[in-house]
């Protein structure tokens, strides 16, 4: 591991170039079994890279096989599962007369448990009678209780034999299936939304009876519509003055955003450690410990910038020992990485919109008569901002500060 971080910290973008043989050639001995410093090295890795490279990792497992790409997939899997807010427990590569061989352990606190078993290929015929009994064995040794499930990831997407060998089975109402690619889009779907889309993602994974469509529609509806929200610029202004002069909101390429997001996480990974997509706009490390909500914003016609803080994010950040709300500026060379216990306590003289459905806070950056950005409070007293400047590598476009 310690060549492949070298190449993380030096060279980042060369690593996005490796293909999946290659990862597992700079992490340990190569060999990738049960318990080795590979499979150790190569499970950490896959925690702190794109889900983008695990998409792309996931493909090459499928398209073309190479030696141990049957226990590289397991593994990328369960950094899906990881990615879609399941705690997940890495099974065995290969089962073992005193252990349970299960492949993944998907699990939220107090709720439903998937034990995952992945299948390259649905070719031969499987032995559903011995993935349920994996379930039942757990059940009684008191690792996970009835309320759980199976779930079955195969590489094919040509899965009509298999499906119906799961209609006529006594594990019907127990196991649910989905492609490996299905599950790659899911969390895709995931990270381009907000945290309410996880709920309704977890949902699609558990057995649930499906002649009435209406659960069906209710997630395609929240998912759509969450999809659709950007969080970077809020539907009204509050009592803060920042439309264009014919008071009509102008949206910005949501490429230009995703751009300056890119720039703004790439900044706090050299200063702090690897984040991970988490949502639209949280990140997190490997550890949950250190958290980010990185939002953006143009410059509006009078010179500042407009945000919004949502309730969600500041609970987000709250339960990590570092929180920082990320403000990105489209055109400026600097984003401001702000504690979230400056902003903790700075809410009660914010702007807020309050909705049926949802609420939240108004941030402001306007410019002082220097040019310098000040964060504004409905007291009418603006603060620096220059104490969380964060610089970013290659900006779109450079200003003054």
């Amino acid at each position: 591991m310690k060549a492949l971080l070298s190449l993380l910290k030096n060279d980042p973008a060369q690593v996005d170039l490796l293909s999946v043989e290659q990862i597992l050639a700079l992490c340990g001995s190569g060999k990738l079994t049960d318990g080795s410093e590979c499979s150790r090295d190569f499970r950490e890795y896959l925690q702190i890279t794109s889900s983008d490279n695990l998409i792309r990792y996931l493909q090459t497992c499928l398209q073309g096989p190479f030696e141990k790409n049957g226990q590289a997939l397991q593994d990328i899997v369960n950094e899906l599962g990881r990615r879609l807010d399941y705690n997940v427990e890495n099974g065995l590569y290969q089962g073992r007369s005193n252990a349970i061989g299960f492949d993944g352990l998907w699990s939220e606190p107090g709720k439903h448990t998937i034990v995952v078993e992945v299948k390259t290929s649905d070719a031969y015929r499987i032995n559903l009678d011995r993935i349920g009994g994996y379930r039942d064995e757990l059940i009684r040794s008191g690792k996970i209780t009835t309320d759980s499930s199976v779930l079955l990831v195969v590489g094919r997407q040509d899965t009509g034999d298999l499906e119906a060998q799961v209609r006529g089975s006594k594990h019907a109402w127990t196991v649910r299936m989905i492609s490996a690619e299905a599950l790659g889009k899911l969390v895709a779907l995931k990270e381009s939304t907000e945290l309410a889309s996880a709920e309704k993602i977890h949902e699609l994974l558990v057995p649930f009876e499906y002649t009435r469509l209406d659960k069906i529609i209710e997630i395609a509806f929240t998912v759509a519509e969450e999809a659709s929200d950007s969080e970077d610029q809020p539907a009204d202004s509050g009592s803060i003055v920042v439309e264009t002069s014919s008071n009509k909101q102008q949206r910005t390429s949501l490429e230009l955003i995703e751009q300056v997001r890119l720039q703004i996480v790439t900044a706090l990974a050299s200063k702090y450690s690897p984040l991970v997509k988490k949502s639209r706009a949280l990140y997190w490390t490997a550890d949950k410990k250190i958290r980010a909500a990185v939002t953006i914003s143009k410059r509006y016609e009078n010179g500042g910038f407009w945000y919004a803080y949502h309730p969600e994010w500041d609970s987000f950040l709250k339960e990590g020992a570092r929180g920082i709300l990320v403000l990105g500026c489209i055109g400026h060379e600097w984003a401001y990485a702000i504690p979230r216990e400056w902003i903790d306590a700075r809410l009660k003289h914010l702007n807020t919109t309050e909705r049926r459905d949802r609420s939240y806070w108004h941030a402001y950056l306007h410019p002082d008569k220097d040019g310098r950005l000040l964060f504004r409070l409905n007291n009418g007293n603006g603060e620096p901002m220059d104490q969380f400047a964060l610089p970013l590598p290659n900006p779109v476009a450079r200003s003054a500060r």
